[in-house]
């Protein structure tokens, strides 16, 4: 399994310390975005070729995390 830690990056200062990849200005939330609105991995990967496989990977994986550790309190 891929870990994430090398590939997502929080730099105070870039992107408003939204979690970037690589510490390039294309963030997390751009790429889930991306994919949400239908773009597949490999059509990001070629309008973005600074980005690979493994990048869109890593924020499937960090967002599964963040949403994981996320408490909800019904109320």
């Amino acid at each position: 399994m891929l870990k994430y830690g090398d590939r997502i990056t929080i730099e105070e200062g870039k992107c408003g310390g939204k979690p970037c990849i690589r510490g390039m200005r294309i963030t997390v939330y751009d790429v889930l975005g991306y994919l949400a609105s239908g773009m597949t991995p490999q059509e990001i990967v070629s309008d973005f070729p600074d980005l690979t496989p493994e990048d869109i990977t890593a924020c499937l994986q960090f967002a599964a995390d963040r949403e994981r550790s996320q408490m909800v309190i019904a109320g």
